[in-house]
């Protein structure tokens, strides 16, 4: 494997050594974001935080650099209302209020990335958290601006790979190294962008690389419940690992280069990018002839492992014109991306999943127009998906989504009231099936009081529309991830969400508090539903419809304890739960359990550290056929130096997760019987900023 983008970035750590000193008390580079007043680039209309009525939180600046990990999804699982898929350490998709997969987009600038992660359980996300601006997450229905993929929310990674506007310097950058105790892990990040003296050009560059071993953990690999089993037929404990779950080793790594032109009244620029990674599937989890009764053993032999290697190559085009006729300005995204995934059996390739994808989506923002400010937009994508091998339970599909939508919102002195409405038509073509037509029609409506400086109360109702996927329509064939025979059905409609949101934000002084209460119906809500029958010695689960609700609620708070000479101490907590059922009063699985958390920060001149807990309850309300989990806490903890010389900012860290040791298992993980999340983890690391 190529290790130039690690080589890169220990380089750039120790080049800018050579700059001018400086008063190690100023940290420039260490300045903190007001999320408050970060901009929002999901929405056309770019607005603050603070002045939008849908629930939307951003991650950006020293809090992304601490949260960030080795999946989108775990460095997103300590937001309130988000946890994280498992399986594996290559695989952590985001989930929002309990819902996931085809429900939840995941978005690089804006764009889908067209992966196959709705697909499998197994299979990761292609997008790299460690080279993200910041992170958007949008709760609830985000249809309107991404069609009916986001019913149940999405997630934006802003990478600025493409300049939007010019740098204004020759050189700025930045590069981080790391190193994991736990996996023997090693990371290695490196950002380059810059103007073109004399011209009107900006350009990007970035690259990483991240390689890591089979990760600890603090006992056995399978369940106390499955080993008691085997040795109750007779079983002995010697074939079960323990300390680390064997097969979990990764290697990842990318690149990308962005150039962008800018004119009096429009830009233009495109990237280049590549992601590859190569990931274990820990042993039990991908076995194709266990008797459905009998656990699946864990010492799976080197010839027996299953490993994938992920590869995509993306380009991506964006730009826009400034004041045209009623619009203050009209832009255009446009995206094209191959993606091979590949499942190596014991070294040779047992399945194969190729993904053609393009997007185009052109946003018109207007002029405000008596009061009002809005945009318009259409969107259109194409995707061909192909799986051949043994895991080809999908047949080969072709998809067309288009859509066209609307936004307005006005404000009305302390009142600012949202609107916004949507189409989409989806066409899904295969040579299993006549071709199936699908039409979706979403409307939301929103409104935020601000009831003076120091209450915010807001009030969401959503309506969206979601069409079905090819998985849900056409699967007839063994799925190992999910330990079935997957049945789909062509019969299914379009599902219907009405959603109720209400939101409650305190900022007074020192102290900032936000509550969201909320409740999700669906009509013909599509899930996986288990049977009594079995096919080629695997359950057969079968795609169906029923009514279901999602109902919760969430909750955070921020108080600066004391400030004085010895630094700025500053407690946080969050916590949240969502519950969910078909309307018969059987619970939909895998459901994210309640969660309570908090952590104390502090910081002093360059100084900075927190401690913090989270409890993660027992998961009790499960379906059919699934186990209970119980609960677990884990404590985590930072320490951070920052300083500067000259025009380059260093920072060195130290930070600890799962200090404790803990046995956690994640109840929305397949794997939660079989490989429990990682042990006790230093990581240690520098970063630059120049």
């Amino acid at each position: 494997m190529n290790r130039l983008p690690l080589a890169l970035a220990i380089a750039a750590l120790l080049t800018p050594a050579l700059g001018r000193a400086q008063n190690a008390d100023e940290h420039p580079h260490q300045e903190a974001k007001e999320l408050d007043r970060v901009q929002v680039t999901a929405s056309p209309l770019r607005s603050a935080i603070d002045d939008v009525a849908r629930p939307i939180s951003v991650l950006a600046g020293a809090e992304l650099d601490t949260r960030k990990a080795g999946t989108l999804g775990q460095t997103l699982e300590r937001e309130a209302g988000v946890q994280s898929s498992f399986f594996g350490a290559g695989v952590g998709r985001p989930i929002i209020r309990g819902q996931e997969g085809a429900r939840v987009q995941t978005l690089s600038g804006g764009m889908s990335s067209a992966d196959v992660s709705t697909v499998s359980a197994d299979h990761a996300v292609s997008i790299e958290p460690f080279l993200a601006d910041q992170i958007e997450v949008l709760r609830g229905p985000a249809v309107l601006l991404y069609g009916s993929g986001a019913i149940a929310g999405a997630v934006n990674v802003v990478d600025g790979r493409i300049p939007s506007e010019p740098v204004g310097a020759a050189l700025k950058g930045r590069a981080e190294a790391r190193f994991n105790d736990n996996d023997n892990g090693r990371t290695g990040a490196l950002r380059l962008d810059g103007d073109i003296a004399g011209t009107d050009l900006s350009w990007h560059l970035d690259g990483f690389r991240r390689d890591a071993g089979d990760y600890a953990i603090p006992g056995y690999a399978f369940h106390e419940h499955l080993i008691e089993e085997d040795l109750a037929e007779g079983g002995s404990l010697d074939e079960f690992v323990k300390g680390k779950v064997p097969n979990s080793a990764l290697e990842t790594q990318g690149a990308a280069a962005g150039l962008s032109w800018f004119g009096d009244s429009a830009w233009l620029g495109a990237a280049l990018s590549r992601y590859e990674s190569d990931y274990g599937i820990p042993p039990g989890a991908h076995a194709h002839d266990e008797a459905p009764d009998a656990p699946p053993m864990p010492a799976a032999e080197a010839d027996e492992s299953v490993r994938i290697g992920l590869r995509q190559n993306r380009f991506d085009l964006k730009g826009g014109v400034r004041e045209v006729g009623a619009f203050r300005e009209i832009n255009l995204r446009f995206s094209n991306n191959t993606y091979t995934h590949t499942e190596f059996e014991g070294g040779a390739v047992g399945t194969r999943f190729d993904n053609r994808a393009r997007e185009t989506r052109i946003e018109a923002v207007q002029n405000t127009w008596r009061g009002w400010d809005g945009a318009i937009g259409v969107q259109y994508g194409t995707r061909d998906f192909r799986a051949q091998g043994d895991e080809a339970f999908v047949p080969p599909s072709r998809s067309r989504d288009s859509g066209v939508f609307l936004l307005q919102e006005r404000e009305f002195g302390p009142f600012k009231l949202e609107f916004g409405a949507r189409h989409d038509h989806v066409r899904i073509a295969s040579d299993a099936a006549p071709a199936l037509s699908f039409g979706a029609d979403s409307a939301a409506l929103g409104g935020i009081w601000k009831l003076g400086d120091i209450w915010h109360l807001s009030l969401n109702l959503d309506r969206a529309q979601r069409a079905p996927t090819p998985e849900e329509l056409l699967s007839d064939g063994p799925h190992v991830a999910t330990g079935t025979y997957e049945i789909g059905d062509a019969g299914l409609g379009t599902e219907t969400a009405r959603n109720i949101e209400l939101g409650l934000h305190l900022h007074s002084g020192r102290f900032e508090g936000k509550l969201s209460l909320y409740r999700n119906r669906y009509d013909g809500y599509i899930y996986l539903r288990g049977s009594d029958d079995t096919f080629d010695g695997l359950p057969v689960a079968r795609w169906s419809q029923g009514d279901a609700e999602f109902r919760g609620w969430e909750a955070e708070a921020t108080i600066d304890l004391i400030e004085n000479a010895s630094g700025l101490w500053t407690l946080r907590a969050n916590a949240d739960r969502v519950d969910a059922e078909l309307d018969d009063g059987t619970n939909l699985p895998r459901i994210a359990p309640a969660r309570l958390g908090a952590e104390l920060l502090w910081a002093r001149q360059g100084w900075s550290a927190r401690l913090g807990g989270l409890r993660v309850k027992a998961q009790n309300d499960v379906a059919a056929g699934e186990e209970a989990t119980d609960g677990y806490t884990l404590v985590n903890a930072s320490l951070n130096y920052h300083w500067d010389r000259g025009d380059t900012g260093y920072e060195a860290f130290l930070e600890g997760r799962n200090l404790t040791d803990a046995e956690a298992r994640a109840h929305t993980s397949f794997l939660k019987e079989i490989a429990p999340l990682p042990g006790r983890a230093l990581q240690a690391g520098f970063r630059v900023f120049f």
